[in-house]
């Protein structure tokens, strides 16, 4: 996944960031630090953790102080130890106080976000499982934490309601049944393949579509076998199974490897870093936890100032 920093949508969202911390003014820091003093400062990693959101941290500063120099030690996706410096930096010294809690907002939710996608993707190394994201991110902070589930090595499922189908059990109840819901839904993904625009995710850098391409994955949600064999039988290339045990999921993968082995098997509905490698042994394609980032703990970081020199 790929940002484009410059972006309006990321600019703005940091300036969005700034307006509600500084509003009027830092009134701590207009009484206490002089305007014309400078000074150097440096973020450091408190807990080990991987990097994400460096890029937000410069564009934080930058936009109080746009002669500030940034000089970065760490790269987003790095995996760092307990007390590594990630950025050094110096400027006015008004700057750097008043843009500390933002730019620390930024990056310890986004490491935090990276660094337990990351204790996932550990938890299913040698199978063939991939975890992967789902749409319970934060409002107005999604494409960020996406790409922070990207640098943790995880993988990102649909952006938004308009770049997959997906057919959860409300949709397959109104549809009529699986078969109708999938009838329906291969259609319209078929009228749609040369008629897709440019999504906001993709106006900022986002990778095409939820598969890279300009048609429309269809993937439906199964809560037991019944549901799966009719799922496969209407031509299902992509199948959710639905808040099972380990024990049944494993069944249903077995049955979709024995009658579609080409179809895209994912498990969703509780899991954790406790049931992960359960649930990755079954012989799934994907795993996917909405905890990554809605629930993920912020990174341990601090900003420590070094030293300011009054003007």
């Amino acid at each position: 996944m790929h940002i484009d920093w410059k972006s309006a949508s990321v600019v703005n969202l940091v300036r969005r960031a700034l307006e509600e911390d500084v509003g009027t003014g830092d009134v701590t820091v207009l009484a206490t630090v002089p305007a014309l003093a400078s000074g150097r400062a440096r973020i450091l990693a408190r807990e080990p953790l991987v990097v994400a959101g460096l890029p937000l941290v410069e564009m934080v500063f930058a936009a109080l102080d746009p002669k500030i120099t940034v000089e970065f030690l760490a790269r987003d996706g790095d995996v760092v130890e307990k007390r590594r410096d990630l950025v050094r930096f110096s400027g006015r010294a008004r700057a750097i106080l008043t843009g500390e809690r933002t730019a620390l907002n930024f990056l310890s939710h986004l490491s935090g976000v990276a660094t337990l996608t990351r204790r996932f993707v550990e938890r299913l190394a040698g199978t063939r499982a991939k975890i992967r994201d789902t749409r319970k991110t934060t409002p107005g902070l999604r494409m960020l934490e996406k790409y922070a589930v990207k640098m943790g090595g995880g993988t990102n499922h649909r952006f938004g309601l308009y770049d997959a189908i997906l057919l959860k059990e409300n949709h397959i109840a109104l549809a009529g049944g699986v078969k109708e819901a999938l009838d329906m839904a291969h259609a319209f993904a078929s009228a749609q393949m040369n008629s897709r625009s440019t999504t906001a995710y993709e106006a900022v850098g986002g990778d095409a579509g939820a598969n890279g391409n300009s048609l429309l994955s269809v993937q439906i949600e199964v809560r037991n076998e019944q549901e799966l064999r009719e799922a496969l039988g209407a031509g299902a290339m992509a199948v959710l199974l639905d808040n099972m045990t380990p024990e049944r999921a494993r069944s249903c993968v077995e049955i979709v490897r024995a009658v579609r082995s080409e179809c895209m098997v994912e498990i969703s509905g509780g899991i954790t870093l406790e049931n992960a490698r359960d649930y990755a042994e079954t012989g799934a394609d994907y795993l996917s936890a909405g905890m990554l980032t809605h629930s993920a703990a912020a990174a341990n970081l601090s900003l420590l100032v070094e030293s300011i020199v009054e003007g």
